[in-house]
């Protein structure tokens, strides 16, 4: 597993290396994309065999059930998270921002507020905004450096109109793997106000030594008034085959949801349902463990160069190939701070303020790539914050 193997993406239609310029306004050859949150990594052997299987029969045509898929995804989850889950209580989605749309569509009407603690993935509020409900945006506290729940200012900010909560675990951005007692509490504040939970535990595998993830259904949520969305395509660089879970554990709240994906036809595709059942895998599980240990070097060669710079503070990365950036020290305003990333350093980052309140001052970096690129990103942004030295 040769995580370090040059991977020309370029020409591939990858939204990442293909789009950069339509979406940041820098282009050119020697650009480095570090935005969009997939990697630079050819997906697992495992994966890319089973399809290859696939193409080979030429037989593309409906498929009969999900069992096998649902049975691995069980298996993932007992085996490398300690939850054991029912297979019926996977659902199929077309990705992440798909299964946020359908919650939402699901436990919420129009102008409903939903509850999302900021800096966080973009998502969210595109999500909800789109379907005519109103984000309520908490900014996490952070405390030594680590973001935090600041539940008592989350209950000054509701007004009664909320219906649901959504927590990211891990945090995208800030990488924050969320402790059992500060997950209880997000639960016991969600229930005391008869609110749905929505877990978005998409990066729950890219966790680093000395830290573990815990699923929120293993936390004390209410069964009956959560949901948890999932996929392995973090993990594997799958999104491209737009393939999500659902997983919901209570009965009668799974029927819901069910009618919900019904109604709107939400069948998954082939490629993504093969791809997934292969992922969770023995082997898949063996490739995982492989890119944790690697993306855990790019952390710790990138967190010191940017920490290097004064006025600048990488903040400790626990989980995610996403590294969130504080460039508050510095003294410079975000046009100031996005001038010279773009247009000095030629690296395409996120910018901070459109993860929400708190994300000012901040930019987000993907390092899931190979560690060349995380050396050539950090002389470049020593480079271009080369005059605080």
């Amino acid at each position: 597993m040769d995580f370090d193997e040059p991977v020309e993406r370029r020409g591939t239609n990858s939204l990442k290396w293909d789009g950069v310029g339509r979406a940041t306004g820098i282009e050119g050859a020697d650009v480095l994309p570090m935005w969009v949150a997939d990697t630079d990594f050819r997906t697992a052997p495992v994966v890319r065999d089973a399809l290859a299987r696939m193409a080979e029969t030429g037989l593309l045509a409906y498929m009969a059930d999900l069992g096998e898929m649902r049975a691995a995804v069980a298996w993932w989850m007992e085996t490398r998270h300690h939850w054991r889950i029912d297979p019926e209580a996977v659902l199929a989605c077309h990705g992440l921002g798909n299964g946020i749309a359908l919650v939402i569509e699901a436990l919420t009407e129009p102008g409903d507020g939903v509850v999302v603690f900021t800096p966080v993935y973009h998502e969210f509020a595109a999500r909800i905004r789109a379907a005519g409900r109103r984000p309520v945006e908490v900014p996490l506290a952070v405390e030594d450096g680590r973001q935090t729940f600041d539940l008592d200012r989350a209950g000054e900010m509701l007004d009664g109109t909320e219906r649901l909560v959504i927590v990211c675990s891990p945090q995208n951005p800030g990488g924050r793997v969320w402790t059992e007692a500060e997950l209880s509490a997000v639960a016991a504040f969600a229930e005391a106000r008869g609110l749905y939970l929505l877990a978005d535990e998409i990066h729950h595998d890219l966790v680093y030594p000395g830290r573990r993830f815990r699923p929120m259904a293993e936390a004390g949520a209410d069964p009956a008034r959560l949901v948890t969305i999932t996929a392995p395509s973090k993990t594997f660089n799958t999104a491209g085959l737009r393939l999500g879970h659902i997983i919901v554990g209570d009965g009668e709240l799974r029927s819901r949801m069910r009618r919900t994906l019904d109604a709107l036809s939400i069948q998954p595709n082939m490629a993504g349902v093969i791809a997934a059942t292969a992922a969770y895998s023995p082997q898949g599980a063996d490739w995982a463990d492989a890119l944790v240990a690697y993306l855990d070097g790019n952390r710790r060669v990138f967190e010191a160069g940017v920490n290097a710079i004064p006025g600048v503070r990488a903040m400790p990365l626990e989980a995610t190939f996403l590294s969130w950036v504080d460039f508050t020290g510095t003294g410079m305003d975000q046009p100031e701070i996005e001038s010279r990333i773009f247009g000095r350093a030629r690296i395409a980052a996120n910018r901070g303020p459109g993860f929400g309140p708190g994300g000012e001052g901040h930019m987000r970096f993907n390092i899931g790539t190979q560690r060349a690129r995380i050396g050539e990103a950090v002389r470049r942004l020593q480079a271009a914050f080369g005059d605080l030295q």
